[in-house]
């Protein structure tokens, strides 16, 4: 058996990267609850794994006391001095106990739980692997697909993608390349379980950072991000640098950049816009392509603001399905409402036949 188990402990060291002495003690907690089990032992006892030999020991453990209660748990101190007078009161001594037939017990009760050990070591190493993933981008490859989940290999682990991070564009093929975002990472009973998605703003950003080597190094900030996946996002930049433009910069010559990004997205229309600190300006440019006449913000909600554009832009500026309009919001954190030029002006008359009639009612 010694040299079976080292040549295993070695083999599970070199192929699975488990360390030698995550299996040692593993084996030798399980040799000490086949011990007390096989022999009926309930005193203290511990087990001792050679690894240079692969001999195993076990030995029960004494206390030195004055008066033995319990000779399974204690030895007198005259005893104690017999076998070395260095021995005193407290100490505890080993005396080894190891059955002539325990290696064979040993072996077939601690199987069990040792390769449980060692899948959970397993699952420990995976998860710390990809853990460090999170919010990352990465590179896998589709497996399968059923009703809930998109199936992505990673190399060592399964990841898997649910409906809601799936693009409704796209079509998910076996042995298809995918670039995904890592949402989330989570140590499982049955192991490491890795969430990615394909719509998350998190993936968006990651694109940009890999495609804009000013982005990647931080002269130009992805601030905030609006995404209706496989349809339109809207992304607002600044720059840290006065020499920079933050949007020509990221939209690239002749929109190489994001061009490139919206190929990887499957055709998801891409508008880049500048943020500033004055939030009517950043509301305006959020609007883009739309053009901007006013921006009122509303005195009792400092979150919501009335946007003024010209007549003939009005549903450029609220999009399809309102969809322009919805993203800008998100994009800003601003509740938007778009009126043209026309309904403002018609608003002011109003607001002035009011203010006239409690004139004349006074």
């Amino acid at each position: 058996m010694s040299k079976e188990l080292l040549g295993a402990l070695d083999a599970l060291e070199n192929d699975k990267g488990i360390s030698k002495e995550t299996v040692i003690d593993a084996l030798e907690a399980a040799l000490t609850s086949a011990y007390k089990r096989n022999y009926n032992q309930a005193q203290n006892v511990e087990v001792a794994f050679d690894d240079k030999k692969g001999n195993i020991h076990v030995y029960a453990v004494k206390t030195v006391v004055e008066d033995v209660v319990d000779p399974r748990l204690e030895c007198s101190l005259s005893d104690a001095l017999q076998l070395n007078r260095g021995y005193e009161l407290g100490d505890e001594i080993k005396f080894e106990v190891t059955p002539k037939n325990f290696g064979r017990i040993a072996a077939q009760t601690a199987k069990q739980v040792i390769m449980q050990r060692v899948r959970e070591a397993e699952r420990t190493i995976v998860y710390n692997k990809y853990n460090k993933y999170q919010d990352e981008l990465i590179t896998g490859e589709i497996e399968r697909q059923d009703d809930r989940f998109v199936y992505v290999d990673l190399g060592k682990v399964e990841a898997v993608m649910p409906k809601n991070d799936q693009m409704p564009n796209e079509t998910y093929r076996p042995q298809d390349r995918i670039k995904v975002y890592v949402n989330r990472v989570e140590d499982a009973t049955k192991g490491p379980q890795i969430f990615v998605s394909r719509t998350a703003p998190g993936l968006l950003k990651r694109l940009f950072e890999e495609e804009v080597p000013e982005i990647y190094d931080g002269t130009v900030e992805v601030v905030s991000i609006a995404r209706e996946a496989g349809d339109r996002a809207k992304v607002a930049v600044r720059s840290n640098n006065d020499d920079i433009d933050p949007v020509g910069t990221t939209v690239g010559p002749r929109g190489q950049r994001v061009q490139t990004i919206v190929n990887e997205l499957g055709g998801e229309n891409m508008d880049i816009v500048q943020w500033t600190e004055d939030p009517a300006e950043f509301i305006a440019n959020s609007l883009n392509p739309s053009e901007v006449v006013d921006v009122i913000f509303d005195e009792e909600n400092e979150r919501a603001c009335t946007v003024i554009v010209p007549d003939y832009q009005l549903s450029l500026a609220i999009g399809k399905r309102g969809q322009n309009a919805r993203l800008a919001a998100k994009l800003t954190g601003y509740k938007i409402d778009i009126k043209s030029e026309s309904e403002a002006d018609g608003l002011t008359e109003d607001v002035q036949e009011d203010s006239d009639d409690a004139i004349d009612n006074e």
